[in-house]
């Protein structure tokens, strides 16, 4: 049996501590950005270090709500994210499936210029190219292009952490499902994906805040169009809807609001986070 490590009294105090004060410095600018949604614009313009409002100013939802066409947007952004939750998990879950269980000649080689890209950090620089290709096919004009973009955009982390998670089952299972006459994908779908749980609702919460809070690559795709606009675009542009100053109380407002959404997803999939990122990345 394993020993287990024991703090002292002093070193769990400064554990707590140290722990106390990342917790602050991560949940400030969250607590600020609510507070400020309550806060008249004028307070900004004169400073705005204080924390507290000193007048609580309510109309700014309703305004943020109004001017942001916040039922359009929405709409927009749960039809974009639903979509590609989705197909992300289809596609990530079905590539770490098959990187994992699979023999084919240049797998190893494949896989290992597959995972090399986590080190690449693109960024805006694929911005150009993307909207040349989408535009080749008739979509960098329509949420659907967008969509395309997320979907075959295969996030590499996701396809580890399944690949990790696949790797921890038996393969008993696969060859009891070869015997009952499953095939490939039979077992993948029988087998794989229903004792996956977890991990799929890990990759689904990180995917859909990636999509959800995603500004750049939505402003691209509707700047012609202020229709589709996804719930972030139409926040950020907010901020440009008072004369001669910057309507930061109602982008807040508007910030606020679209936290709800992402709130209560995680609400809902918290007790298959940890356990899946963890099993996923552990097994790996």
């Amino acid at each position: 049996m394993t020993k287990k490590m024991r703090i002292s009294i002093p070193g769990l105090l400064l554990l707590y501590a140290f722990l106390i004060i990342v917790l602050i410095i991560a949940l400030f600018p969250i607590v600020y950005a609510i507070f400020g949604s309550f806060k008249p614009n004028a307070e900004f313009v004169a400073g705005g270090s204080r924390l507290l409002p000193k007048e609580w100013r309510f109309e700014n939802f309703k305004e943020a709500w109004e001017l942001a066409n916040f039922a359009r947007y929405t709409w927009n952004s749960v039809f974009v994210t639903a979509i590609s939750v989705v197909g992300i998990l289809f596609l990530n879950s079905m590539a770490g499936y098959v990187f994992d269980r699979a023999d084919f000649p240049g797998k190893k080689l494949l896989l290992g210029s597959f995972l090399a890209t986590m080190f690449i950090s693109t960024g805006s620089i694929t911005l150009y190219p993307i909207l040349q290709v989408t535009k080749l096919i008739g979509a960098n004009k329509s949420l659907w292009g967008l969509i395309i973009v997320y979907v075959f955009g295969v996030n590499v982390t996701n396809v580890y952490l399944f690949m990790g998670y696949v790797r921890s089952l038996p393969k008993e299972l696969d060859e009891a499902a070869t015997i009952d006459g499953c095939g490939f994908f039979g077992i993948y779908w029988r087998i794989i994906i229903p004792l996956s749980k977890p991990i799929l609702a890990t990759i689904a919460l990180l995917t859909f805040k990636a999509t959800w809070n995603d500004y750049m690559m939505p402003l691209v795709f509707t700047m012609s169009n202020e229709k589709i606009r996804t719930l972030t675009v139409g926040v950020v542009a907010l901020q440009n809807t008072k004369d001669g100053a910057a309507a930061w109380n109602i982008m807040l407002a508007g910030t606020t609001i679209s936290l709800i959404p992402i709130i209560l997803v995680y609400i809902f999939t918290n007790q298959y986070f940890i356990s899946g990122i963890t099993a996923g990345a552990i097994k790996a």
